[in-house]
């Protein structure tokens, strides 16, 4: 077990498993609690899980409530055949959890491809959400990634004999995470499914990958009126003083925190750091 008392030993926080359908597609999702508090829901980074935010929940809990959405396509949610993972087709899942979960007031983080997803949202569906967090996302993603990312997808993957074989392997891209061993295990955990053959593969489909678009998301901040902060993990080029200057054009309401010790996986490797970032942001009215 991990050390809750030391900071280098984040404690994963409790939580419940809950499934919403929406659209005909059951998705999955954590429910940290507490009810009754105004609602947090993450979306975690393409190849993830909600499990990107179990070292920060916690924190968080005592005055919101936090929930963790695992995307089409993605850790125990339904995947999509013919393949359909747009950036408006998570945005518009958003948009039916919203509603059905009658979600109203909410805080909205997004941590890389769901940060973009979230951005969409906030610019399309206007209304429910007042606050938006942003987590070390390529506001525009080069055609070199989006091709490595598109062959990546194409490619069958890696099977594994056993569960913890999968574990043992398991790597954190992209970026050079400063994730503890044991948090990375921890998400491995959770990432990993056995298929109908008895391999043991990663938990989301390759199309994910294989289908990724081009999409400018800076446009869609010409929309957004709500509160929204930035998040820039400090070893991270994503968030570039340019691109926060650019992103401030558009909506001079935006703000910028930047977690240091971090790379890309910013709730991994610095979720203290990522909590002190966030919580005065959130505390304003």
């Amino acid at each position: 077990m991990m050390d809750a008392a030391s900071p280098s030993r984040p404690q994963a926080a409790s939580y419940t498993d809950r499934f919403v359908e929406v659209g005909g597609l059951k998705l999955h999702y954590q429910d940290f609690g507490t009810a009754g508090k105004t609602v947090m829901l993450c979306m975690h980074g393409g190849a993830a899980s909600g499990h990107w935010f179990d070292f920060v929940a916690a924190a968080f809990a005592a005055d919101y409530h936090v929930l963790a959405l695992d995307q089409r396509g993605h850790g125990d949610s339904a995947w999509v055949e013919p393949p359909a993972y747009s950036y408006h087709d998570y945005a518009a899942d958003i948009d039916k959890v919203a509603a059905k979960l009658d979600l109203r007031d909410f805080i909205l983080v997004g941590h890389s491809m769901g940060g973009m997803v979230s951005t969409v949202y906030a610019a399309t569906y206007p209304g429910r959400m007042k606050k938006l967090v942003i987590v070390d996302t390529s506001v525009r993603l080069s055609e070199e990634r989006l091709n490595a990312m598109r062959d990546v997808g194409n490619r069958g993957g890696s099977s594994y004999a056993t569960r913890e074989e999968l574990v043992a392997r398991y790597k954190l891209r992209p970026g050079n995470s400063l994730a503890p061993v044991e948090v990375v295990r921890h998400v491995a955990g959770f990432s990993a499914r056995q298929f109908p053959d008895g391999g043991w593969r990663h938990k989301f489909d390759r199309a994910v990958y294989a289908t990724r678009e081009n999409l400018d998301g800076m446009p869609f901040w010409e929309r957004i009126k709500v509160p929204a902060l930035l998040v820039k993990g400090g070893r991270s080029a994503r968030i570039s003083p340019e691109i926060f200057a650019e992103v401030k054009k558009h909506a001079p309401q935006v703000e910028l925190a930047e977690v240091a010790d971090s790379d890309h996986h910013v709730t991994l490797d610095n979720p203290d750091g990522f909590v002190r970032a966030v919580k005065p942001f959130l505390a304003k009215p």
